[in-house]
């Protein structure tokens, strides 16, 4: 810490006798003695072999070796400024306002907890949460409508990025007493025998269980199309229906023994990830960065694909 300090006021220094053209005049404006400030010089010219200033008659004139150091010093007090000034923004987050969306499963198992912590620390900050399918939330993260999407992240898209990202496979979600619990994997055809409960989007052959087994997904028994996870839930606990979910909504159930979670034998749903996407033309605050990296460190805490 004494270094950089050190380090920092020299930087100081040499851009004030640089403007001014004078050790005497820098030294007045700074507060410190002449012979402090021309100490500071002439070790930093003896350490590096090459003076910085020339001394004239009244002043002193920068040398090839200053002038270079000079912009170097003066846009290392600039970047300091910046850092500072965002520190500061992070610090205060006064009107901050962020656009989540995010699968159902992550508004119910992981977001309320994040924003629950978040709120402790940023208290100034506001949110809009709403949920949606894949494609919807790549779609507004893509048009900047929404600042931090969470979904499955398997396809890309040109005006999105991904700043992390998490092996989360769709399984069978079931009751634990359920004759499917026990399995360590199932085929897609052992599902026929089962009434189902799926996801909303599944019921336009547009979801990413559908994509998966083109062809089969008509000869399911699906008892419900949902985009309410607390419904599936209710209906999976009450022993109606399994469910074809990621585990991320259902880790508290799993843990407790009342659930479980079953992969499906199928390559394409075992190879399933989710993840933190964001604008690839917008930036984000300095806030909104901090949230995604929130939800980031929560997710990758959670094992999804076991």
């Amino acid at each position: 810490m004494k270094e950089r300090t050190i380090h920092s006021r020299f930087l100081g220094y040499v851009d004030a006798v640089a403007r001014h053209g004078s050790i005497r005049k820098a030294a007045v404006i700074l507060n410190v003695s002449s012979t402090t400030i021309n100490r500071k010089i002439l070790d930093v010219e003896r350490m590096m072999g090459v003076r910085l200033f020339d001394r004239i008659p009244d002043g002193v004139a920068l040398t090839s070796a200053g002038s270079f150091v000079v912009e170097h010093c003066r846009k290392t007090l600039h970047d300091f400024e910046r850092v500072q000034e965002i520190v500061d923004d992070i610090r205060a987050a006064r009107n901050e306002h962020i656009v989540v969306m995010a699968l159902d499963s992550a508004a119910l198992g992981l977001l309320p907890d994040v924003l629950d912590r978040f709120s402790n620390e940023y208290p100034g900050v506001s949110y809009s949460l709403t949920t949606g399918s894949p494609e919807d939330i790549t779609g507004s993260v893509a048009d900047g409508s929404v600042d931090i999407g969470f979904s499955f992240t398997n396809e890309d898209h040109p005006d999105t990025r991904v700043i992390m990202e998490k092996s989360a496979p769709i399984g069978v979600v079931m009751r634990s007493d359920h004759p499917l619990a026990e399995r360590r994997k199932v085929p897609i055809d052992d599902l026929k025998d089962y009434m189902l409960v799926r996801p909303i989007d599944a019921r336009g052959q547009h979801s990413l269980f559908d994509a998966a087994i083109s062809g089969v997904a008509d000869s399911l028994p699906t008892r419900m199309f949902t985009d309410s996870l607390p419904v599936a839930k209710k209906m999976i606990a009450n022993g109606q229906v399994i469910g074809l979910y990621t585990k991320l909504g259902f880790r508290e159930d799993i843990s407790a023994g009342l659930m479980r979670f079953v992969q499906i034998d199928n390559d394409f749903l075992k190879s399933l990830k989710v993840g933190i996407l964001i604008s690839a033309r917008y930036t984000l605050s300095p806030v909104k960065h901090m949230f995604a990296g929130a939800i980031s460190k929560a997710i990758a805490a959670i094992p999804l694909d076991s």
